[in-house]
């Protein structure tokens, strides 16, 4: 009798190690951006250091995650170290110091007796089950099917063996009553390489990614980061990359980029400074510090560091190129010294770097602005934009656009214009027509110096299709359809002008001519006498002239 009553207990009866493995299950709880909730589930650390491994889902669209582990400690999720939409795991680490779980190096075969810690209420809850069948996939992980189903809220709960080493993570079937459990070791295995920014996976996840531990992949992620990353998962990965490799130059040149774009620049200097003392190769990082600072000064020379100038760039320039004379240093001692009105200077570096292996065509076309800035002739200076474009690859032609363009400006200051337009329809057919609006609006304006009034109407045209919201163009086209004699045509224009911007002046006041000249002239007068009230001068002409 006592044993018959003892055998429903053994029956039931767990070994210690499954208890164990409990100490190692977690909740889990995955954001909206907006801080709403967005999923739970569950999940089983497989390191010290806050690796685990869970299901993939709940990751999906997830802007943030914590866990609570079996003590009640809450964690944030910080990266995401590997992804498998296919097979729904993910592998991510948390914030803390860790309890992992031991994982099973061998797998189980049918008929073996195996346990599902689940977790209800922060307690570890181990349910007995048996495999029904292994398959094997990904070469060599096994993809267990359970003899008995398993609540859905067992979801990426431990599948355990007797020892109480994780075989599995349990994913009830949404197409049939099993319960499926895929390979623990799988899930583990997951990693990040270079090229994992780019993986429609990971971009679905709001948390950053973490940075592969081999340096030349880690470089690939960080040069590739810029263009899929966010600002805030970049400076993330940047911060990642100095605390990884923090005897290697690219996360302290990075981080200062990204400094200098937050008017950061002292600290920037910092870490150039870093650079410049890590570096082996110190000829290009005083070329990167320099190269740096004539960025910013090129594109924030209104928000002075009073460390940094131009002069600071050739300084920095000179000091790579007598570390190492590459020409590479030179072009940019040239250019600072072009950027300190040293045209001079600038000019006879730029024409000797065309007779070096560093011969490229933007020396020439830089030469020319030297030469323009100097006050030279027009054919001196177009002679120098020509070397650009004879200098350039035919196989890569287009890139000759900013020379013809350049080329164009030139001949349209010189008063040469036809020979402006025909270089601007160049530029138009090596970009392929892919022009904004303000070109066309601004070639419409040469072509009727040039006289060419129906390439005139039909570029305003395009200024107009490409940007149907600025008033300007419509003022311009119908103030030249007036020029042209074609006054209801112009009446047209100038209405949608007034329709589109009622405050505009010229809008009034082209609208105003074109009623005059439509023998409407009161309501001219009423439009010009607006544009007066506007601001126009011209308009207060116009009234003495039509009243």
């Amino acid at each position: 009798m006592i044993a018959m009553a003892l055998m429903p207990l053994l029956a039931t009866a767990q070994p210690a190690a499954v208890k164990n493995a409990g100490k190692a299950v977690f909740t889990l709880t995955t954001f909206k951006a907006d801080g709403s909730l967005l999923a739970s589930s569950h999940g089983v650390f497989v390191g010290k250091n806050g690796e685990a491994i869970s299901q993939l889902k709940p990751f999906e669209g997830a802007a943030s995650a914590v866990v609570i582990d079996n003590s009640g400690k809450k964690m944030n999720v910080v990266r995401i170290l590997g992804a498998n939409d296919i097979y729904d795991v993910v592998k991510f680490r948390v914030d803390g110091k860790t309890t992992p779980a031991s994982l099973a190096s061998r797998q189980e075969q049918a008929g073996a007796k195996v346990w599902v810690v689940g977790y209800a209420k922060g307690s570890a809850v181990p349910e007995e089950n048996s495999v029904k069948s292994v398959e094997t996939f990904n070469t060599s992980y096994p993809y267990y099917i359970l003899s008995q189903t398993a609540p859905e809220a067992n979801a990426s709960c431990p599948l355990v063996n007797s020892a109480g080493e994780v075989l599995a993570l349990v994913q009830p079937s949404l197409a049939s009553s099993e319960t499926h459990a895929t390979s623990a070791q799988f899930a583990n295995s997951l990693t990040v390489s270079g090229l994992s920014q780019n993986d429609p996976v990971l971009r679905r996840i709001g948390i950053t990614a973490a940075l592969p531990q081999d340096y030349q992949q880690a470089q690939i992620a960080l040069v590739m980061a810029p263009q899929v990353l966010d600002e805030k998962k970049y400076d993330e990965l940047v911060e990642d990359f100095i605390e990884q490799f923090p005897n290697y130059t690219d996360g302290y040149q990075a981080r200062a980029e990204r400094e200098v774009e937050k008017r950061m620049f002292a600290e920037a200097d910092r870490d150039m400074q870093t650079v410049i003392s890590k570096a082996k190769n110190k000829a290009d990082a005083h070329f990167s510090y320099a190269r740096l600072i004539y960025s910013k000064e090129l594109r924030m020379h209104d928000v002075p560091y009073a460390q940094w100038s131009y002069g600071k760039v050739a300084e920095e320039a000179q000091k790579a190129y007598d570390i190492d004379p590459q020409p590479l240093y030179q072009h940019l001692l040239y250019q600072a010294l072009y950027a300190q009105d040293k045209y001079q200077e600038a000019y006879d570096g730029f024409m000797s770097l065309t007779k070096t292996n560093f011969r490229n065509p933007e020396l020439f076309y830089e030469a020319a602005l030297s030469k323009k800035q100097m006050g030279a002739n027009t054919d001196e200076v177009l002679a120098l934009i020509d070397s650009a474009v004879v200098n350039t690859d035919t196989l890569r032609f287009n890139e000759a656009a900013p020379f013809f363009m350049a080329r164009g400006d030139i001949e349209r200051e010189a008063g040469r214009y036809r020979d402006a337009v025909f270089d601007y329809a160049r530029v138009e057919l090596l970009m392929q027509g892919r022009m904004g609006a303000d070109f066309y609006y601004m070639r419409e304006q040469v072509e009727i110096k040039a006289k060419l009034f129906q390439q005139a109407v039909s570029d305003i045209n395009r200024a107009i299709a490409l940007d149907s919201q600025e008033p300007l163009y419509y003022a311009e086209k119908a103030s030249l359809l007036l020029r042209v004699n074609k006054k209801e045509d112009a009446l047209d224009a100038a209405r949608q002008c007034v329709g589109i911007a009622p405050e505009y002046a010229d809008g009034h006041l082209v609208l105003g001519m074109a009623l005059v000249q439509t023998d409407q002239k009161a309501e001219g007068l009423q439009h010009l006498q607006r544009a007066r009230e506007l601001g126009s001068a011209q308009a207060e002409e116009l009234i003495a002239k039509y009243q």
